[in-house]
């Protein structure tokens, strides 16, 4: 019998039909594998036609998937043969779910034809994402073609700066004016509504672009058709400036749940929408960027972990790796200062990593929620002395307990003499407090500051509480056992 979970053995008399009913047997990963073989093996074997009838029965996002891999796995040419059987509207579909590198790669392999064709088919924003990544002379050759009042809107938005409100936003959108009546409204939706991001909805303008309200497609539907857009519009709205950072617009639609919001210049123009697709992508690359800062990770780009080179992966991880270092010297010479105490009882040497990796734990555990709490606007750096109230209880039930935890067992299992249970217990108690207490308001001092809250988590906690561990841990042992 053949192991399962490898590829369907493809031959001349198999059907599509019963390619989908075999692979339908297995799980949702063998199916991707599955499909994967499937397919690099007709395209090696040139065997188009099956391919094309496998991908036009696909989701577009799943081919995506797939030219992914063949791209990384195979080769670029593989893929991009791949990517011309498709169907036209299909194939723009699949290039917008393809990453930025992916999509660059692809429009290097495929004519100025085939490029002009995407170019004019893919949504506004995802034009725009696609551009700014482009080399200069690719899009100087796209803006060529374009015609002249497109390419200065399009100028306009490669000119944001990065990560702000101007570089997510897309100006497809149904636009009314106040004394259009529903019905008229209604008719205008469904000669515009296929060129825009979502007629879910409208947003209402008077002269000079000036926004003044918006109306959801609903209320249109429900309204009587002889009401004017002005009557049944909402004219408290919440908006975005273009320039605002693209971590606010996501904790706006957070907050309010929006599936768009209207984006204006500061004169309360209106100039695009954002829709929450794209915030979702923003969500993902702040989350990976505030992941990275707490391992210690300084990237700042978007490359895939395979994609990187070892040089790469080491610039982004050495400062951090070098700056630990530097304090784990500094706490080395702190302990060197007590040498002789800590070489007449050597049994103290023992203890202090467990007061060094304690102090670290419970300080990362406060910063870690501190961080997320900012992050979703639970709290501000005004809630500081609430905050501060807290973790001087939590710091002192928890120290309490790891206390007497600790002191049992070094009376107990250890059999060490009261005096060294004391000292360590008492150190884990005074450690974990500071440690609390720091992990609680070093991110909020760090965002009142304008630092991001994420580079004060694990690596920066840990460093300051060890060097404060040793310290503390060698004073109590020379005052309490007279050394």
């Amino acid at each position: 019998m053949e192991k399962e979970n490898k590829a369907i053995e493809m031959n001349e008399n198999l059907s599509l039909e019963q390619i989908l009913n075999e692979i339908s047997e297995n799980d949702f990963d063998d199916i991707f594998d599955d499909l994967f073989e499937q397919i690099s093996t007709l395209i090696e074997q040139k065997k188009y036609k099956q391919v094309r009838e496998i991908l036009i029965e696909m989701n577009s996002a799943d081919i995506a998937e797939i030219m992914e891999e063949i791209i990384d796995e195979i080769d670029i040419e593989k893929a991009i043969l791949m990517f011309r059987m498709l169907p036209k509207d299909v194939s723009v579909e699949v290039f917008a779910y393809l990453p930025t590198t992916d999509q660059v790669n692809v429009i290097s392999g495929i004519s100025q034809m085939e490029v002009n064709y995407i170019m004019d088919e893919l949504a506004f924003d995802d034009m725009i994402d696609v551009l700014e990544e482009l080399p200069a002379n690719i899009v100087d050759k796209i803006l060529e073609q374009t015609p002249k009042n497109e390419r200065k809107l399009i100028n306009t938005f490669l000119n944001y700066p990065d990560n702000c409100a101007g570089t997510l936003m897309t100006p497809d959108y149904i636009s009314l004016r106040k004394e259009m009546t529903v019905g008229e409204a209604l008719a205008y939706i469904k000669k515009e509504g296929m060129d825009s991001e979502t007629i879910y909805t409208c947003y209402v303008k008077e002269a000079g672009r000036k926004l003044i309200g918006i109306v959801s497609l609903r209320t249109l539907v429900i309204a009587d058709d002889n009401l004017s857009v002005g009557e049944v519009m909402e004219d408290d709205f919440v908006s975005v400036n273009v320039y605002d950072d693209q971590e606010e617009v996501s904790d706006v639609f957070k907050k309010y749940d929006f599936l768009a919001i209207p984006v204006v210049d500061k004169e309360d123009r209106l100039v695009g929408i954002i829709t929450v697709d794209d915030i979702i992508d923003v969500i993902e690359e702040e989350n990976t960027e505030d992941f990275e800062r707490m391992a210690g990770i300084m990237d700042g780009t978007d490359t895939e972990y395979l994609d990187m080179s070892v040089l790469s992966h080491v610039k982004t991880r050495l400062p951090w790796l070098i700056f630990l270092s530097v304090s784990l010297m500094v706490t080395g010479a702190i302990i060197a200062q007590f040498e002789d105490m800590l070489s007449s009882v050597i049994v103290l040497v023992a203890y202090l990593p467990l007061l060094m990796g304690t102090g670290g734990n419970t300080g990362s555990q406060a910063a870690t929620l501190i961080i997320r709490g900012m992050a979703v606007g639970d709290m501000e750096p005004a809630d500081a002395l609430k905050v501060l109230w807290k973790e001087l209880r939590i710091a002192a039930t928890v120290g309490l307990v790891l206390s007497v935890f600790n002191f049992a067992k070094i009376m107990i299992i250890d059999g060490e003499s009261a005096l060294i249970a004391f000292t360590v217990s008492l150190a884990m108690l005074l450690v974990v407090i500071f440690a609390k207490v720091l992990g609680g308001l070093l991110p909020m001092a760090a965002k009142k500051l304008g630092i991001d809250p994420a580079l004060m988590a694990t690596p920066m906690i840990s460093s300051i509480t060890d060097m404060v561990s040793a310290t503390t841990y060698c004073m109590l042992a020379s005052l309490i056992l007279g050394i």
